[in-house]
């Protein structure tokens, strides 16, 4: 190790001890997975701990600025922080840029100051804080930092000395809290931490800036354990948001939060506050949540589905679709989906697709609201947080979306799974499925009983072409105002139509694009349009299975049931509510079908 003083730091060298320490969570990301069981065993305080250190890195270049920087890192760790851990340690980032004296160099005694000044910030930002946990390891490191100042005034001695402090406090969790004893674990945030210094001070000591290139997951091995006992998990959602310009104070929103769930963190100041609840009541949440404030982000995950990825998992092959994909949550729940929501937007107020706004909700707000919602591609952050998550889990991954032709999710999706293969060395397979609705479920529950049947999935994603080539979806429109709304049709032809009477029935061509099928002048001259179509072509095919799908309207879903009954002799896979997505612009009172062919 270089010998020279180090009795100053600024900008450039916090930026690449930032990314020395981040380098060192993205490499043990799986073991921190493996070690989290508390509050809750949902094995993703590694992923959560990464996301917010990707954030960072994605967002953020050196700057000379030692306040410039950290003011910076703060920022992006807020925006993009991921689970409790994730948000504490935003907060504690936070707490340090609010702490820091407006200056492009501090002293070692200026840098004490300012990171135990930050501590009181992540106390008050967790509404039960427990020791044993990250919170004490932070407050044990800054504590030591700071008693050591008048004596110490070298960076690097400093750092290097403080390790024995982490790990006797990273060691001592296991008796401070009685989860991580009964695992003989310790905590899996503060172990995140723990480690988070480590590669700092890896850094201070060979000061290589090459080195720090992030390479893939080195020396990690995909064995899945199974030692971990069951565990009743009261809040299935674990549920974030970015609010901007709060309107009330945070102990009123902490107030709120509570009545909600548990698990409650608030960081940031009223200008951009990041929260973190679980629940099991999100859309009433996020509905009561847009009067304190403009949602500019929300973020869901499914603990129930985490903690199954971990310990129930019933193959080694994950499936991910998104919220287009209209199949019933039963059958959703037997494989083990991962379901990725899209954005979709009222004027300002921001919800997940099927999460945050229910069907129901949403069709009350599209005939009552006078902006037409807008939607909007789930980013490629989304799905690097979700595929890291389950490439600590399983061995391979197949996702499958709607139409590249109507969104750029599938392009987010193929970006994310590039980043994450690399990263841990793990098959991802991404599918345009060309369709969307029902057509994309019975193409995503074909994959399913493939993985369950153990297909290969070199197999699976061959049979997949061939699944997209047999699929159809026919949409039949009872209002046209809705497609006028949303630009799908002019004003002046929707007139007309809409003066002659005119129903249109949409459909997919095989590049993914929406084609004009046929119209005629009501529902169930559609429907019956619709099902001389399919029949003809019924008798080269064999008909696998359909889906039956509608906007508020089950009386007219159930002609359709009727009828396919009648010509295959089988029950729908599903009868449900359409997306959302799409029902958005074939509007309340559309009905459709779609099917599969051998």
């Amino acid at each position: 190790m270089d010998n020279t003083l180090m009795l100053e730091i600024d900008g450039r060298f916090l930026y690449y001890a930032f990314l020395a320490g981040g380098k060192k969570i993205l490499q043990n990301q799986m073991e921190i997975n493996r070690i989290n069981v508390f509050p809750i065993n949902d094995k993703d305080t590694g992923t959560n701990l990464a996301s917010t250190i990707r954030s960072v890195l994605d967002n953020i270049k050196p700057h000379k600025s030692y306040k410039t920087t950290v003011n910076n890192i703060a920022e992006a760790a807020m925006i993009g922080a991921r689970g409790n851990s994730g948000v504490i340690f935003a907060q504690f980032l936070y707490g340090i840029s609010q702490e820091t004296i407006n200056k492009g160099v501090i002293t070692l005694s200026e840098f004490a100051d300012s990171i135990k000044n930050s501590i009181p910030y992540i106390y008050e930002a967790v509404a039960n804080p427990v020791e044993g946990t990250m919170l004490t390891v932070i407050k044990d490191w800054s504590d030591y930092i700071f008693s050591k100042k008048t004596i110490i005034h070298d960076f690097k001695k400093i750092f290097v000395d403080s390790f024995d402090i982490l790990e006797k406090s990273l060691i001592e969790t296991k008796s401070k809290l009685n989860i991580l004893k009964q695992y003989n674990f310790v905590d899996a945030g503060a172990k995140g931490f723990v480690l988070f210094i480590e590669g700092i001070i890896d850094f201070i000591r060979s000061r290589n800036i090459r080195n720090l290139v992030v390479p893939s997951i080195e020396n990690i091995s995909l064995i899945h354990t199974e030692n971990i006992a069951d565990e009743d998990i009261n809040y299935r959602f674990c549920a974030e948001a970015i609010l901007r310009n709060l309107k009330f104070s945070k102990p009123n929103l902490q107030n709120l939060l509570n009545s909600y769930g548990d698990s409650v963190v608030i960081a940031g100041s009223e200008n951009l506050c990041r929260i973190h609840v679980h629940t099991n009541q999100l859309a009433e949440l996020f509905h009561d949540l847009k009067d304190y404030g403009t949602i500019t982000f929300q973020k869901v995950d499914d603990m129930i589905r985490q903690h199954e990825a971990a310990t129930k998992r019933k193959w080694n092959i994950a499936l991910v679709t998104d919220s287009t994909c209209d199949l019933s949550q039963e059958i959703i729940d037997n494989y083990q989906i991962n379901i990725v929501p899209l954005n979709i937007n009222f004027g300002e107020n921001h919800y997940l697709d099927k999460v945050t706004i229910k069907p129901e909700q949403f069709y009350s707000l599209l005939e009552t609201n006078a902006e037409f919602p807008k939607t909007s591609q789930i980013n490629d952050r989304t799905f690097t947080n979700l595929y890291s998550h389950l490439a600590s889990h399983y061995d391979a991954i197949i996702s499958i979306h709607l139409t590249e032709q109507f969104s750029g999710t599938y392009q987010s999706s193929l970006k994310a799974a590039e980043r994450i293969k690399n990263e841990f060395n793990i098959p991802i397979v991404v599918i345009d499925s060309k369709n969307l609705s029902g057509a994309l479920g019975l193409i995503v529950l074909r994959v399913a009983q493939s993985i369950e049947a153990g297909w290969p999935i070199e197999a699976i994603a061959e049979g997949a072409k061939t699944w997209i080539s047999n699929s159809k979806i026919f949409v039949s429109v009872k209002n046209l105002k809705y497609m006028i709304k949303g630009g799908r049709v002019s004003k002046p032809k929707g007139f007309i139509a809409n003066l002659l009477g005119i129903k249109p029935i949409v459909s997919m061509d095989s590049n993914g694009k929406s084609v004009l099928f046929g119209q005629t002048f009501s529902q169930r001259a559609n429907i019956s349009k619709v099902m001389k179509h399919i029949t003809s072509i019924s008798n080269e095919k064999q008909i696998w299975n359909y889906i039956v799908l509608h906007a508020q309207n089950p009386a007219g879903a159930e002609i359709y049931n009727e009828k396919m009954f009648q010509l295959t002799g089988k029950k729908p896979v599903s009868v449900v509510d359409i997306s959302p997505v799409i029902g958005m612009n074939a509007g309340i009172g559309s009905t459709a079908v779609s099917l599969l062919f051998e």
